[in-house]
């Protein structure tokens, strides 16, 4: 068969189909695809400029043997690439989740431990604060007394010193009420963590319990993890 044989048809395709199949010889492959007019074609070669659309080859009692899907367009290749990266972030976040909750059942057996290591962290971050404002009162006890120093001057000039060490202390000062700022910060984000941690504790410890009752339900033998 010539190989740059087409058959066109649309109204008797069994017919040019079957016409096809007499003029192919057995070894030759045959081509089914369709044009950009719609129009379905037979030939024993894919012609250049058709190899972008896609076709499906058949065996000479035209079954299909191979699929070769119509390249796509770049608005496509973007939307697909945007796809399996969306797929890659959620498979991404799945494992993480995964592992957290790994580190959480490890880390406590109950809700009381999870209590515990809150008040824990948030006695550390009090004990902090504590000695934060206990600095920052010493400092303006020191501050007091320059000030009563620098007044017993009156219309003397004061020493550039005591000027000195009074901004010192007033930069410390604020140092000091930063510090006692990102305390408190801390703070709220440690109980908020923990708050997270036992919600999802409870969460997974209802999962499992939920798994065992349907498991035991059916006759399942329930899985030691579960029997924790």
């Amino acid at each position: 068969m010539n190989s740059n044989r087409i058959v066109q048809f649309s109204a008797l395709p069994a017919i040019a189909f079957a016409w096809l199949m007499i003029a192919t010889p057995a070894s030759a492959a045959t081509y089914k695809w369709v044009d950009e007019k719609g129009v379905v074609h037979y030939t024993d070669k894919m012609p250049p400029e058709a190899v972008n659309r896609g076709s499906v080859q058949l065996s000479k009692d035209g079954v299909p043997l191979k699929k070769v899907d119509p390249a796509l367009t770049p608005e496509q290749l973007r939307a697909k690439e945007q796809e399996e990266e969306r797929k890659r972030a959620e498979a991404k976040q799945r494992e993480e989740t995964a592992r957290k909750d790994r580190a959480l059942l490890a880390s406590y057996t109950s809700e009381n431990e999870i209590d515990l290591a809150r008040q824990r962290a948030l006695a550390t971050i009090e004990s902090a604060l504590q000695s934060v404002n206990a600095f920052s009162e010493q400092i303006k006890k020191r501050q007091a007394e320059i000030k009563e120093k620098m007044a017993s001057f009156k219309t003397k000039p004061v020493p550039p010193a005591l000027e000195r060490e009074y901004e010192s202390l007033n930069e410390e000062l604020d140092r000091q009420r930063e510090v006692a700022i990102n305390k408190r910060k801390e703070a709220l984000a440690v109980n908020a963590k923990y708050e997270a941690d036992k919600a999802r504790w409870r969460e997974i410890a209802a999962n499992k319990a939920a798994d065992a009752a349907a498991a035991a339900q059916n006759g399942s033998v329930v899985p030691a993890a579960m029997r924790k």
